[in-house]
């Protein structure tokens, strides 16, 4: 697999541009067809970089990325990372694994194997192309936090036999195996720590709490609170993680640096703005969405919240959405794949 299989030995050669030709950068983003891929590649091909976008489309759609197909600087490829792949590339976003609870304890071992030997492929492919390598690692990797806020230095607290190790752990081992590449073949890595994001192009229903609540709120019917709703998180708009991702592989620090909102909201003041903001909208015989509580998941951590000095000190990045009004950006998307 990866850089280790004896059957992938060739090296692509490096085209060289015209003398005098300006060079644009050839980037990969794996999983580009999913939420957060999908807005990378097109922040990445209006910016005018030559975008290839690499999905399975096991969780990504290719209504996600249609308004970026036919560009000239913009192509897909439909091929699973846990497969070896030889491409040209300078910068390579891995962006490529579900990342909502339902997909991902639907298929677990799919789960971990494409952060385990997907992540070995595509440092793999990095290493041979000496391409810039981007992880998507995320703040699960700190599983229920005995720490609050949650630092980089620290390590976690993580069930590595629970229905979520197969996300938690895998992303711990991608992390694990960037720095093993890093350390030993000099690979230019990046690692960001993504907090709770949310925005547009979101799965419907896809088990995370936003996008649950916002489908439910628009459909008319109860909120679903699992445990007591005293839990937290922090929520980041998507344009701000496009920023803080592209900030964090354009700059000069390897990380692992949190990309994240430190704003800390309940699960029950969640719900509440979430109500607040879509009751308006509901027609006038609906009445606004009720509450209701289910036994929690197993493994749910209590507290999520990012301390985002590295990303403040060190790239200058900071979120700037709040959430309510990242809410009001995401409900247009919703409504109209709602059809409500």
């Amino acid at each position: 697999m990866g850089e280790g299989d004896e059957s992938q030995r060739e090296t692509p050669v490096k085209v060289r541009p015209q003398p005098g030709a300006k060079r644009t950068k050839r980037i990969l983003v794996t999983g580009g067809a999913g939420f957060v891929g999908s807005h990378v590649c097109e922040y990445l091909v209006n910016r005018g970089d030559d975008v290839i976008c690499l999905d399975n489309f096991f969780t990504g759609a290719k209504d996600n990325i249609k308004h970026l197909v036919g560009k000239p600087n913009f192509e897909v490829i439909r091929h699973d990372v846990v497969e070896p792949i030889l491409l040209e590339v300078d910068q390579i976003y891995h962006l490529a694994c579900p990342a909502s609870p339902i997909h991902y304890k639907y298929n677990p071992v799919k789960t971990i194997k494409t952060s385990v030997l997907g992540t070995l492929n595509m440092l793999g492919l990095a290493k041979r192309v000496k391409a810039r390598f981007l992880l998507s690692s995320t703040s699960e990797v700190y599983g229920d936090p005995l720490q609050h806020p949650q630092t980089e230095d620290y390590w976690g607290n993580v069930n590595p036999i629970g229905e979520r190790a197969c996300y938690d752990e895998g992303k711990r081992v991608a992390e694990t195996l960037s720095f093993d590449y890093y350390r030993e073949h000099g690979i230019e890595i990046r690692v960001a720590r993504i907090f709770n994001t949310y925005g547009p192009k979101m799965s419907l229903d896809d088990g995370r709490v936003v996008s649950n609540f916002l489908a439910q709120a628009l459909r008319g019917t109860p909120l679903t609170i699992y445990g007591d709703g005293k839990q937290t998180r922090s929520f980041q708009y998507i344009s701000d993680l496009v920023q803080g991702l592209v900030t964090l592989m354009d700059g000069d620090h390897t990380g692992p640096i949190n990309i994240g909102n430190p704003g800390e909201f309940t699960m029950l003041e969640l719900a509440e703005m979430i109500k607040e903001v879509v009751t308006p909208l509901l027609p006038s015989d609906v009445p606004a969405p009720s509450i209701v509580f289910k036994e929690n998941t197993s493994d749910d951590p209590q507290k999520r919240k990012p301390d985002i000095t590295k990303a403040k000190t060190l790239l200058q990045w900071e979120p700037k959405v709040a959430l309510k009004d990242g809410l009001a950006m995401m409900i247009e998307d919703f409504r109209a794949r709602l059809g409500v």
